[in-house]
């Protein structure tokens, strides 16, 4: 009898030591605007819809033009003319532009603490065109 309780002991602590992994899924982008890889005319905004709810004292975005139409060794430079908002219950965070980007390739990169308080960060690349 007090093996088969060591037993069931044991296969409960390996169940519940397995499940956090399981059940901390990450977040991540899951709709941007404009969309990953895209091509779009002068926005206004970014919009990143996240798999859960985020943080936001913990979160943080960059928007950081990575190249520009002939030009060749452009290096990076930091878009600063930006303010972040949330909706959806924090699951969509919105960057809006005060200016309209001018023509050339960008990340959005975000980093953030999901509910599990894990940090995650990521990007979203479009072309303004």
């Amino acid at each position: 009898m007090r093996f088969q309780a060591l037993i069931g002991g044991v296969a409960l602590a390996a169940a519940a030591l397995a499940a956090p992994s399981i059940a901390l899924a990450h977040a991540k982008v899951v709709a941007s605007s404009p969309a990953q890889g895209s091509t779009v005319a002068r926005p206004r905004s970014v919009t990143l819809t996240f798999s859960e709810a985020l943080l936001p004292p913990t979160a943080a975005a960059s928007v950081v033009m990575t190249a520009m139409p002939g030009v060749k060794n452009h290096g990076e430079m930091a878009i600063r003319n930006f303010t972040t908002g949330w909706s959806n219950d924090n699951k969509t965070m919105t960057v809006k532009l005060r200016q309209p980007l001018r023509p050339g390739t960008y990340d959005v990169r975000w980093q953030a603490a999901g509910a599990d308080g894990h940090r995650m960060k990521g990007s979203v690349t479009f072309t303004v065109g």
